[in-house]
């Protein structure tokens, strides 16, 4: 019985040293392999002919998914083009919520931000930005003949009216900033929520940029842009967005976007989506200068 328990036991270590030995061989193999892959630059993916995967939200007309998931929007059209300039077409649309977007990037969901994010400084901090792809204000949805007569975020803010937008734009950070207080201040996944906010009634009026919101005013004729209104937002810059390691991926995109910007090839990927030559960005804003505040 003795002899025995000694040689299960003896077996047992064995079998544990030997398991432990080929962990060991294991690590040693793919460690390498890992540590190559989490250094890898988005430009070395696109050299090998890797896919590439860009996320968004649904935000019409700057960047969405098609009825086959397919990327839509005008965004999305400049990053598919400037990726064609920089050695690739092999790409994987990723749609998702806006306030997912950052965290997505950061959990390797995708390899760059196409949602038409404006640049701020608090968001330098967690991605790297491209130079702007064009420059756009704001807007102010209403019901149909704007019953409130409400024509700015004051206006809003001193009848006591129900705002709403999508978390995480800059809209929130103005109405709170003008005082518009938090139990009047609804904030929703992203722009057909604000749509719907102020179409049933649950809010007054919706708050996001004008390119967005004009669009739904030429689709449903429940709703209207406030006209005139007093823009308490300066112009935005929405621009490509990538993880702070990827600098010379940014350097690449931006040497593409200098010769593209404006030119023939880029207004006739935009147009389609309503992007005219007065939302360039030409004559604005650096993403060095947007990035300071």
């Amino acid at each position: 019985m003795i002899h025995n328990a000694q040689s299960g036991q003896h077996g047992m270590i064995r079998r544990t040293m030997l398991k432990g030995v080929a962990v060991l061989a294991m690590a040693l193999t793919f460690t390498p392999f890992a540590s190559g892959a989490s250094a890898q630059s988005l430009i070395e993916k696109i050299k090998k002919g890797d896919t590439i995967r860009i996320g968004f939200s649904n935000e019409i007309p700057w960047a969405y998914p098609g009825q086959n998931g397919e990327p839509l929007g005008f965004i999305n059209a400049m990053t598919l083009d400037l990726l064609n300039k920089l050695g690739t077409t092999k790409i994987e649309p990723v749609a998702t919520e806006w306030g997912s977007l950052v965290p997505g990037l950061q959990a390797g969901r995708f390899d760059i931000i196409t949602g038409g994010m404006f640049i701020l400084p608090e968001r330098c901090r967690n991605v790297l930005f491209s130079e702007p792809l064009g420059k756009f204000g704001s807007g102010l949805l209403v019901a149909k003949g704007n019953p409130d007569n409400l024509h700015s975020y004051e206006d809003v803010r001193d009848k006591a009216k129900v705002f709403t937008t999508a978390s995480g734009w800059l809209a929130v950070k103005i109405a709170k900033d003008i005082g518009i207080p938090d139990d009047k201040l609804m904030e929703v996944a992203g722009a057909p929520e604000v749509l719907q906010a102020v179409k049933s009634g649950r809010a007054a009026a919706g708050g996001g940029d004008y390119f967005t919101l004009r669009k739904y005013t030429e689709e449903d004729p429940s709703v209207e842009l406030a006209d005139p209104f007093k823009d308490p937002v300066p112009l935005g810059y929405p621009a490509l967005a990538f993880l702070p390691d990827q600098q010379d991926t940014v350097d690449a995109f931006n040497a593409a976007l200098k010769e593209y910007a404006g030119s023939a090839e880029m207004m006739e990927s935009v147009r389609k989506y309503g992007y005219t030559e007065k939302q360039l960005p030409q004559g604005g804003r650096s993403t060095a200068e947007l990035c300071k505040g």
